[in-house]
């Protein structure tokens, strides 16, 4: 019944099939490889399409601190996972993969990456004498802002507080698999959705901090619960124009003006929101005394912030240097 999958043995690696013989007898072994060979050939079928795309980067979009549920599986694969659905990005230069079909990539991941905008244009706009910010535009010139679920940007940035990436991304996961509804993507490997606010809302207050959240735990349950019982109505805050968004946003439990302008940027695509943290701080501190041009870059500040956040993220002390480099070049 099997024989004709031992072409499969060495893909699945021979040793393993050796050691499986040995463990579980030939049939059992051949059985393996029959079902390995059913998941190849499933791979097979998966879907794909490719874009050539310009001003997109998977990688510094997954490091640019705006989306916790992006990883690097391996090399230059990253995947995702957002409204509960599952994607593999892998990108060579500006000819990018998607692990989904056309329909989906349409209906769904074209808008969710922004890929209607284009972001060239942003940076072509920056004031040719602000080599601070020219240079920061160019190292991060792959980043766009992701249109995400609110609940999940208002959970995930009440988190954020006090907080690092790499942290903030093990919290979320720790709840995605205690509280999430479990998926499997087209690998057969099991990931989990965000949990929605009712799986939240009827936890003791201090219950999340099994999932490392700390302090934050009642942050996070308190606003579940005004979500779940209809006090915050979120579809009524994606309708408000930023301003009163704000207002809305700031009216939650724990959400500060910081984490109210990360919300309506990176949850309700606001771009004109501002958000100064610790890295923003810095770099005003050092780069606009006066404080940034928001009025020259009106409607799209939110944008070039993330380029600022970004290269500060990564280059902390060495962006002085590269501002210098920066308005030589452009002398």
């Amino acid at each position: 019944m099997y024989g004709t999958q031992a072409i499969f043995i060495s893909k699945y690696h021979r040793e393993q099939f050796e050691n499986d013989v040995k463990m579980y007898g030939t049939q059992a072994a051949l059985a393996f490889i029959y079902l390995f060979s059913l998941f190849e050939n499933s791979r097979r079928d998966i879907r794909m399409i490719k874009r050539t795309l310009e001003n997109f980067d998977i990688s510094q979009i997954c490091e640019s601190g705006q989306c916790f549920r992006m990883m690097q599986r391996n090399g230059n694969v990253y995947s995702v996972i957002a409204a509960g659905r599952y994607l593999e990005v892998e990108q060579e230069g500006s000819e990018c993969v998607f692990s989904c079909g056309e329909e989906e990539f349409e209906n769904f991941w074209r808008g969710y990456f922004d890929l209607e905008k284009d972001y060239s244009f942003y940076i072509s706009q920056i004031d040719p004498r602000d080599g601070y910010l020219k240079g920061a535009a160019q190292f991060g010139s792959g980043i766009r802002i992701l249109r995400q679920e609110l609940w999940e940007v208002i959970a995930s940035f009440l988190i954020s507080q006090q907080n690092n990436i790499v942290r903030i991304r093990r919290c979320i996961n720790n709840i995605c698999e205690r509280y999430g509804e479990p998926k499997v993507n087209f690998r057969g490997e099991e990931y989990f959705a965000f949990p929605e606010p009712e799986a939240l809302a009827h936890l003791p207050e201090d219950a999340l901090k099994e999932c490392n959240l700390g302090y934050r735990s009642k942050y996070v349950v308190r606003t579940a619960a005004s979500i779940a019982t209809g006090e915050t109505n979120l579809e009524n805050i994606c309708r408000m124009p930023y301003g009163q968004a704000k207002e809305e946003l700031l009216k939650l439990f724990g959400v500060g003006e910081k984490v109210a302008d990360c919300i309506c940027l990176m949850g309700l695509h606001h771009t004109q929101a501002f958000p100064v943290d610790t890295h923003i701080r810095q770099a005003l501190d050092k780069h606009y005394k006066r404080g940034f041009p928001k009025r020259r870059y009106k409607g799209y500040e939110g944008i070039l912030q993330q380029y600022i956040f970004y290269w500060e993220l990564k280059n902390g002390g060495k962006a002085a240097d590269a501002a210098k480099q920066a308005r030589k070049k452009g002398a």
